[in-house]
């Protein structure tokens, strides 16, 4: 049995080295990034059978793409579409250093997601997966693509995950509330992290008290929340779950949230209990920090022995609190 299927786009990413700008760089490094496909890669990594499904214009750029992921140890199933009057999603992105912010451009429209239907996925294995974990910026791409990240949330024989992913470039947050607030009654977990919360949700306070309106209004079996460099917390059972972070030299933190998820939902899918899957998404994610580029090319041994300086199970030798 597959133990995690992801549906959403990967695109390439195109950023200049080190510290150089866009405008000026004479060269570019490629990254294949999504949040779908950096979680699948995150938990396949951690020895999860993960499996990536989209669908990509059958081109030069679609087949690397999918090179990529393979080469990270996931099963990917795509629909291919004819290269004619089909195109490739790219990311332009120019990392930031205080007090200048980084830099995202998403040239997203026109991709063949945009028209990914449900028999066009491999249905049958998203009905027997462990999990199913689908994105909000492939939501973001169109109704229909919407419709179809419905009807697999809504397949999913084990549990189906929501990750928030908000991308301000792809759609407004209006159009974000109102689309993926409609997919919440076929949605497990929600994952997001504590801006997003605020500013999709539009909930107050701090995270454990946005993690609990969350899981109240929405009746959620379990909430996460992402503090990029203060922990992360889950509500799982009215329990609070909370974690430090991990204290590291940052080199790029673009793709920590995807990583945490997919630690995360490797412990989840092979039977661990929250506090220990809590432990390796911290430590999965304190790890992505550290590496260059939105891959999250980690290894288990790396994972282990930073969930083994957590404490086991209790990161920062939390346990829950009841709210």
């Amino acid at each position: 049995m597959t133990e995690l299927v992801t549906f959403g786009e990967a695109a390439l990413r195109l950023s200049p080295p080190a510290d150089a700008r866009l405008e000026t760089a004479d060269q570019l490094d490629v990254w294949t990034t999504g949040a779908a496909s950096n979680v699948a890669v995150a938990a396949s990594r951690l020895g999860t059978d993960s499996v990536w499904t989209s669908k990509l214009a059958d081109t030069p750029l679609g087949r690397r793409t999918v090179s990529d992921l393979r080469g990270h140890g996931i099963t990917t199933d795509v629909t291919w579409v004819d290269a004619s009057g089909a195109r490739q999603g790219l990311t332009f992105f120019e990392a930031g250093s205080t007090p200048r912010d980084s830099y995202v451009r998403n040239d997203r429209q026109g991709t063949p997601i945009e028209t990914a239907e449900p028999g066009e996925l491999p249905m049958d294995a998203v009905q027997n997966a462990g999990a199913v974990f689908v994105s909000g910026e492939t939501v973001a791409l169109s109704q229909t693509v919407a419709e179809t990240a419905q009807a697999v949330l809504r397949a999913a024989g084990g549990t189906s995950v929501l990750g928030l992913d908000y991308r301000p470039d792809l759609w407004t947050v209006e159009e974000a509330r109102e689309t993926l607030t409609a997919l919440f009654p076929a949605v497990d977990v929600l994952v997001t992290n504590e801006a997003h919360a605020g500013t999709v949700l539009g909930k107050t306070g701090d995270a454990p008290q946005m993690a609990h309106q969350i899981a109240s209004e929405y009746d959620f079996q379990t909430v996460v929340v992402t503090r990029s460099e203060q922990g992360a917390l889950v509500w799982h059972d009215a329990t609070i779950h909370e974690s430090d972070t991990v204290e590291t030299t940052a080199v790029e933190a673009t793709g920590e949230h995807d990583a945490f998820t997919g630690g995360f939902l490797s412990r989840r899918v092979a039977g661990a209990s929250i506090s220990d899957a809590l432990a390796y998404g911290v430590a999965t994610a304190a790890l992505t920090r550290t590496i260059a580029g939105p891959v999250p090319t980690v290894t288990p041994d790396e994972v282990e022995r930073i969930v083994e300086d957590l404490g086991g199970g209790s990161p920062g030798g939390s346990g829950g609190t009841r709210r």
